[in-house]
């Protein structure tokens, strides 16, 4: 059986399940973040696989506090919902590794927003060997709720070669005293990068989860312009993974994850203007909707798992998914329909909404029943 998947068998259907996974999805509303980038902002490292700019579009500058008031006055009437959290965000750099004053420049500007009631908290992404006593005491008075810090792997060998500067001991420690200070913690981690393999991936995965996190990002590497990377794909030293090995591995991180009820709120880098820029990205598994591609393997694979223990007592099988699910289930370009019906040698196989299906769930009828979509 695979991991993170339970089959249960009824008189007349097989239904297949995501361990962990609420019927819900992975996590109630999300906040209304409204972002301010600070690319490469307090880093004191040249991580090979990193050029903020390729991926916001804003070349590496000290922000002024001008810049983050008309950031915040842009995004706050895109604030539909007024009962929904919003979080001013700083993104893009090394937020604890900035000058002291200027850091509490920074949170000064979006703390008046807070006290206004314009917005609910702040958060911020930071490395893991910026997470000290001190920095930490310097922010305590700032209305502060969210620290993601930037683990990418904690497997050694893959930090050094990524050129990361710290060691993964040193993300566990960051993210004990960031929890310990009451924060919420996020933990972003990579695939592909150089020295990585699927295995050190999931060993990663199952060291974040025993650090117990609020939420996780993952990020497949990407090839991007004047990054250490470009210069090692064009010489032949490095080889990113297809998206195909990508989808792959991030929906077993995913069900990982989900096992230990950790949401995953974004798996890939966010579509926008900078990284759709010609040569931005040189090579690399990217995808505008890598999430719903992984989402939409998962349900291959539940499919998979549950029409093997299938009777095999006819040429044809109906599956039934939520109606939000339909899609997913279906595939791009009836992909997932088409692998199924080949590996299973199956003249028919349909797909049917029903509303009584609990969402994230599969289920294949095993009694006869009517063809609904071929």
């Amino acid at each position: 059986m695979a991991e993170g998947i339970t089959i249960r068998q009824t008189n007349d259907r097989i239904i297949a399940t995501i361990d962990g996974l609420p019927a819900g999805g992975q996590a109630g509303a999300r906040p209304f973040i409204i972002p301010v980038f600070i690319p490469m902002s307090g880093c004191l490292h040249r991580c090979a696989f990193c050029n903020q700019t390729a991926i916001t579009g804003v070349k590496p500058h000290a922000i002024s506090p001008s810049a983050v008031t008309h950031a915040i006055d842009t995004f706050l009437p895109f604030v539909r919902d007024r009962g929904r959290t919003v979080q001013i965000a700083f993104y893009g750099g090394n937020f604890l590794g900035l000058p002291e004053q200027h850091l509490h420049d920074l949170l000064a500007i979006a703390t008046a927003h807070v006290t206004r009631g314009d917005v609910a908290s702040i958060r911020f992404s930071t490395r893991p060997d910026t997470i000290t006593e001190n920095r930490l005491a310097a922010i305590r008075d700032f209305p502060v709720h969210t620290i993601e810090l930037g683990v990418q792997s904690m497997d050694d060998r893959v930090l050094a070669r990524a050129k990361r500067g710290h060691n993964a001991q040193c993300t566990v420690n960051a993210a004990r005293m960031v929890a310990s200070a009451g924060y919420e913690l996020g933990l972003q981690m990579m695939t592909g990068l150089p020295g990585d393999t699927p295995r050190r991936a999931i060993q990663t995965a199952r060291k974040l989860v025993a650090l117990a996190p609020d939420f996780v990002r993952i990020y497949p590497t990407l090839v991007l312009r004047q990054s250490r990377l470009a210069e090692a794909f064009r010489s032949g030293a490095f080889i990113p993974a297809s998206l195909h090995e990508t989808i792959a591995l991030v929906s077993r991180l995913l069900l990982v994850f989900a096992a230990a009820h950790i949401p995953v709120i974004r798996m890939g880098l966010q579509a926008d203007e900078a990284l759709a820029a010609p040569g931005a990205i040189l090579a690399g598994p990217y995808h505008p909707a890598l999430g719903e591609r992984v989402h939409s393997h998962l349900f291959y694979r539940l499919a998979k798992a549950a029409l093997a223990r299938a009777p095999r007592r006819s040429h044809a099988s109906t599956i039934r998914v939520h109606p939000r699910h339909l899609s997913r289930m279906i595939g791009a370009g009836r992909e997932n329909l088409s692998r199924l019906k080949t590996h299973f040698h199956l003249e028919n196989l349909s797909v049917q909404a029903d509303a009584g299906v609990t969402p994230h769930h599969l289920e294949v009828d095993i009694a006869p029943s009517p063809i609904a979509l071929k």
